[in-house]
């Protein structure tokens, strides 16, 4: 069962994700294969590099087809529903933000079932969670998200903070997960809506 759960987290995550990156792609009149690309980049980004710090070989989703299969099926619906989907600006922003939940909680379990400590495994799902966006935005050629003055890699370290002390007074696994997810997806509306940020302290030496 517990195999099952984490294994609709992945396909959630990923489909998530690439929605994401294909939003990213057809906002910068990207053509097919160039949506493709950064769905794919968007979805698997984070996962293969966690894969490659942790020894996992070869990476997830050269093991799972249905990692490709999801990505392909999400890229296509961002294409063909373009044109309804420009009149929703704010759906790659709640993309975004369902992946970071879905693939933090994803990465912490990963880490757990290795072995890691608890800082190791909220790296891990923080990486899981980020990294593919970085790319995205590398690609695009954009500042990534996770150097803006928002709070983004926080968010995913605050979540597996809460999924940890849950998991220390014995929660249910279940409600530590949701919970987690949960979190990170409502920081993430708050930040943005009240536009929070880490303060600069180095701000008023540069000039």
């Amino acid at each position: 069962m517990k195999e099952d759960l984490l294994q609709i987290m992945d396909i959630l995550g990923t489909l998530a994700f690439a929605c994401s990156g294909a939003f990213s792609a057809m906002s910068k009149k990207m053509d097919p294969v160039g949506v493709i690309i950064l769905a794919f980049a968007t979805a698997i980004g984070g996962g293969t590099l966690r894969d490659v710090l942790i020894g996992n070989f070869p990476v997830t989703w050269l093991q799972n087809s249905t990692t490709i299969i999801v990505i392909l099926i999400a890229s296509g619906i961002s294409m063909l529903g373009e044109k309804y989907l420009r009149k929703m600006p704010k759906l790659l922003f709640i993309f975004d933000a369902i992946g970071l939940g879905l693939f933090t909680t994803y990465g912490i379990e990963l880490g757990l079932a290795t072995g890691f400590n608890m800082g190791i495994c909220i790296a891990l799902g923080t990486i899981t969670a980020c990294f593919g966006g970085v790319i995205r935005d590398v690609l695009l050629n954009n500042v990534p998200l996770i150097f803006h003055k928002e709070i983004y890699a926080m968010v995913c370290v605050l979540g597996g903070l809460l999924y940890f002390f849950l998991k220390f007074f014995d929660f249910n696994l279940d409600i530590s997960r949701i919970s987690c997810i949960l979190f990170i997806i409502i920081m993430r509306v708050i930040v943005v809506y009240y536009q929070l940020s880490i303060p600069k302290f180095y701000e008023r030496h540069i000039k």
